[in-house]
């Protein structure tokens, strides 16, 4: 895992760190991933909820088994997504599980066996605990962009929009009608979406940390286990 969070060791190179986050291309793929953890997050709880009520719901008569054993292993494919995405977007090195569940259905046995090595995963588990705080996440960090880009965008807008037929900028009871305010507010703005760029990156380091914590951690106990 690469650092990005190394501290600066002069108020200079603070200076240039924090001014040098829109030119940092880790930035861009730090919001990529914000903005895929709404939908997925929406599709992974959709998904598995509706699987597993569904199977639960059909114990009764069997049929509900091989329904809930599918979504388990949905849910496996989920993590096993989830670990790459953090790779490819957060560079965030998620340990892998020790092996993918064999599947074997070719007789009573082997059904029982594969059934038991789903149920048996930490990462079958840890994933449905992911689904279900990935839901939260993609709320949280969709809300938390766009809220930052539209108040970035509307303060740094000012200068071009601020005298516009229809347009009026207030703060509370102050009326933006000059030039100079409205560069002023410009200049609100351009700080405010460094400010927001920095705690995003943060959002996006916690959504790495939160997939190592749950996926990477059951992988080293299953790792402990065999071991």
């Amino acid at each position: 895992m690469s650092d990005h969070s190394w501290s600066p060791r002069s108020p200079g190179e603070a200076l240039a760190r924090f001014v040098g986050v829109p030119f940092d291309g880790q930035t861009y793929r730090n919001l990529a991933y914000l903005l895929l953890a709404f939908p997925l997050g929406i599709a992974y709880f959709t998904v598995v909820t509706t699987g597993l009520s569904t199977g639960l719901g059909l114990l009764v008569t069997f049929a509900g088994v091989p329904v809930v054993l599918l979504t388990l292993l949905v849910t496996l494919g989920i993590g096993s997504f989830e670990r790459r995405l953090a790779d490819w977007l957060l560079d965030v090195d998620v340990a892998a599980a020790p092996a993918d569940v064999d599947l074997e259905f070719g007789s009573v046995e082997e059904a029982l066996g594969t059934t038991k090595r789903i149920l048996t995963a930490p990462t079958t588990w840890t994933g449905l605990v992911l689904v279900g705080l990935k839901f939260v996440y993609g709320v949280v960090a969709f809300t938390a962009l766009v809220t930052a880009v539209a108040l970035s965008a509307t303060l740094i807008s000012m200068p071009v929009f601020y005298d516009a037929p229809g347009v009026t900028y207030t703060f509370g009871p102050y009326v933006v009608d000059t030039l100079r305010e409205a560069a002023a507010g410009a200049g609100l703005g351009v700080l405010l979406a460094l400010v927001s760029l920095h705690v995003l990156n943060g959002v996006a380091r916690f959504g790495g940390f939160l997939t190592d914590a749950l996926l990477g951690g059951a992988a080293r106990t299953a790792e402990d286990a065999d071991a």
